[in-house]
């Protein structure tokens, strides 16, 4: 006598695994890759952006899919994400998706000011802002097109707001802010920021400086680190950062080329027109905004995002040899 069939997985239930087996638990969402500050390192001069941009009910619906598979985290990038003139209504629509835990935004802040507030309002419990020097000049040199006064304004909006988490993302470059890590330290401890230094990945200009270097010229200039504590450390973070403590608090460091995380990755990520992307480091994807719009259901798109994370990579291949020049810009990616 055979047994009896096992009954078909719901493919809109969780969990939601790659390739690998690993869990992902964590969306990061594109909503525009344009930006008004063009990094270097980030947005070459090339960069012309994608056409038809999803609109917010697009979002809604593809978040509320991944929340149904088990995605608790949603983080909104760009671009940069505070251009798009509906972004409180997005941020609103994600926040309320059943099974959404917490909605972050990757911001370079000039915009905060205005918006601190309201995007708190709207959901938002977290903030990572981008600033990779306190100097105006070489600002204009990472960025010829950013407004550095209405970052630092904005920064100081964004602090007195009442977010759960604020994070300084710093993109550390040879020869061109290394020297300035201690006073970033500094001036985001001072606002109750946590500062995280992050090592160049190859989608742009620039040289990168390891981990191990920046943290040793940190205790040259006089700053005691001591690593957290592993525990301490799975119970404050979901991410790949790396955290230390200093008198001042934490500070962390994201290292994709020197101490690769892949093997506890649970992100994946959509691009601002809908190509789910299931690794930052290569080029497949899976059109998700070609199905919504050619009236595809919650389950074909539920399946379409199992057989895309069903290719994912265990890595990110950054540092073999000729891959760097197979890579979209990040800009194009999502961050």
């Amino acid at each position: 006598m055979n047994a009896p069939a096992a009954p078909a997985r719901d493919p809109l239930a969780p969990p939601l695994l790659d390739a690998q087996g690993r869990r992902m638990t964590y969306l990061r969402l594109s909503i525009t890759d344009r930006c008004n500050f063009r990094c270097t390192y980030c947005s070459p001069a090339s960069w012309g952006g994608k056409k038809d941009l999803l609109s917010a009910a697009e979002f809604e619906r593809i978040v509320s899919v991944f929340a149904s598979l088990g995605i608790q985290r949603v983080r909104l990038t760009g671009g940069e994400p505070l251009i798009r003139p509906d972004i409180l209504e997005i941020a609103q629509r994600i926040s309320a998706a059943p099974g959404v835990q917490r909605v972050a935004i990757t911001t370079n802040a000039s915009h905060l000011e205005r918006l601190a507030v309201p995007l708190r309002e709207a959901g938002v419990s977290q903030l990572n802002i981008s600033l990779d020097t306190l100097s105006e000049e070489t600002f204009r040199r990472i960025s010829k097109q950013g407004d550095f006064a209405a970052t630092l304004r904005g920064i100081d909006a964004a602090a007195r707001a009442g977010y759960d988490s604020l994070k300084l993302n710093v993109v550390v470059m040879r020869g061109v802010n290394e020297h300035e890590a201690p006073a970033l330290v500094r001036y985001a401890h001072e606002r109750g920021i946590t500062p995280r230094f992050i090592e160049l990945m190859p989608f742009g200009q620039g040289t990168p400086v390891p981990t191990a270097e920046l943290i040793a010229q940190l205790q040259a200039a006089g700053l005691p680190l001591a690593p957290e504590a592993a525990e301490d450390a799975s119970s404050t973070s979901s991410g790949p950062a790396r955290y230390w403590r200093s008198p001042g608090g934490r500070v962390g460091f994201i290292s994709p080329l020197t101490q690769n995380f892949c093997g506890g990755c649970n992100r994946v990520r959509v691009a601002s027109n809908g190509d789910l992307r299931s690794c930052l480091g290569g080029r497949a994807q899976a059109p998700l905004h070609q199905l919504i719009r050619g009236g595809a259901s919650d389950v074909e798109l539920a399946l379409a995002i199992r057989r895309a994370l069903g290719e994912k990579p265990d890595g990110h291949r950054f540092t073999e040899a000729g891959n760097a020049s197979t890579l979209l810009p990040m800009m194009g990616i999502g961050g």
